[in-house]
């Protein structure tokens, strides 16, 4: 093999490796161009499922009469006049549009490799192309797993540039968490069509800021019994103590759903949706009943168990990528803010907006202060009476258009 098809440059990587093709008696030249050729390899179409004979002439390209079958596709093309062009042993002319992709994995992940992942409309014919092509370059080529993501879709209709219906994740991430936009992608299979709308990412900002405020309560209700807070003695009871069966059962279960729906073509929506919601609703009655005065030896039980959930639960937020690095209060405190730019408000603003309600509800104009409640309730913010406090925390707007509207800067 000559010495320039070892170099780096992307042009000369596809030549060594059409090189090797024909070399292999997969493909063959006519005037230029290098073709790749089905019918010496038996395997093509089983990425995709598709048979030869279903493949139907003329329909995506015109049909080349040089072609040894129609379905042969291009690994080399010859140069025309004026396009850009690199020497090859056919002559001055560029790579195929499959054949790049073969080249720069061979080239920088070698011949075998775990993911290669791609949309849907890739499979065929750009993937069925690339994996004959680089088994037939490399008899010991192989992808262990081809993902396939579903399209991004608004109002049903796929995301494109040609179309202008897409968004910037610079732009989304404007108004909403970058946190609740992963948790959001997550919560469709990545196979299926992701339906953007303003109102499904309502939805994952409030699950998320629901699956921190649960850890931050459950930090803060934990934080006097850690190491270097607890009281002499209470230490190695705590340690002694057992959890409860029923957390035992949570953490059981929680830990089956994430092995059984992981190992099943990474089935993330019911992680996120089911199985991690039960272990938070889990700890959220946990953390009512500590404190309730009760036994010390059930409360030591009480403690551990959470410890364990909260372990657990972190394991897979940080598999998944949504365990942040910041704290949990600093998380939480950005979502606010976040909601509170949706809502065109500041924090004074709905500060006030309590004020007022407390004095309607002192002079017993409770419908005013039902109003002030439900104009907040309108706009994703919601307020709850804690004792004699009021607090308020994002939710989903009651009153939610199901299309996108634009971003503000």
């Amino acid at each position: 093999m000559h010495t320039w098809l070892l170099s780096c440059t992307k042009p000369v990587l596809t030549v060594g490796v059409c090189w090797q093709i024909i070399q292999n008696d997969c493909a063959y030249t006519v005037e230029g161009d290098v073709y790749f050729s089905v019918d010496k390899f038996p395997k093509y179409g089983r990425l995709s499922g598709r048979k030869l004979e279903d493949n139907r002439a003329g329909e995506r390209v015109a049909i080349d009469s040089r072609k040894q079958n129609p379905a042969d596709f291009a690994l080399w093309k010859a140069a025309k006049d004026g396009e850009p062009s690199w020497d090859s042993p056919w002559g001055p002319g560029r790579p195929g549009w499959h054949i790049e992709c073969s080249a720069m994995s061979a080239h920088y992940l070698s011949s075998t490799f775990d993911i290669h992942g791609g949309g849907m409309d890739l499979v065929f014919p750009h993937h069925e192309n690339e994996y004959a092509q680089s088994c037939a370059a490399c008899s010991e080529s192989n992808v262990s797993y081809w993902i396939h993501n579903g399209f991004v879709t608004e109002n049903n209709e796929k995301m494109s540039k040609s179309l202008g219906n897409f968004f910037t994740i610079r732009e989304i991430t404007k108004m909403y968490h970058p946190l609740a936009l992963r948790h959001f992608l997550m919560s469709t299979h990545y196979r299926s069509p992701v339906n953007y709308s303003i109102s499904q990412l309502e939805i994952a900002s409030e699950a998320v800021f629901y699956i921190y405020q649960t850890l931050h309560d459950c930090e803060d209700a934990l934080s006097p019994y850690r190491e270097g807070n607890i009281k002499e003695g209470t230490e190695s009871n705590a340690k002694m103590a057992r959890i409860t069966s029923a957390a035992q059962d949570c953490i059981n279960k929680l830990c089956n759903d994430f092995q059984t729906k992981m190992s099943d073509d990474l089935h993330t929506p019911h992680i996120l949706n089911a199985s991690l919601q039960e272990a938070l609703r889990f700890i959220n009655s946990s953390l009512n009943m500590l404190k309730k005065k009760q036994p010390k030896q059930q409360q030591l039980s009480l403690i551990q168990s959470l410890v364990a959930l909260e372990k657990e639960i972190k394991d897979i937020l940080n598999i998944l990528g949504l365990m942040p690095s910041l704290t949990y209060c600093e998380v939480l405190k950005q979502l606010k803010e976040k909601a509170l730019k949706r809502a065109g408000l500041t924090e004074d603003d709905v500060l006030r907006l309590i004020e007022d309600r407390v004095l309607a509800r002192k002079n017993k104009d409770f419908q005013r202060g039902d109003q002030i409640r439900d104009d907040l309730a309108a706009k994703g913010i919601a307020l709850m009476d804690v004792g004699k406090e009021t607090i308020w925390r994002p939710r989903v707007p009651c009153e939610q258009e199901q299309q996108a509207p634009a971003t503000s800067a």
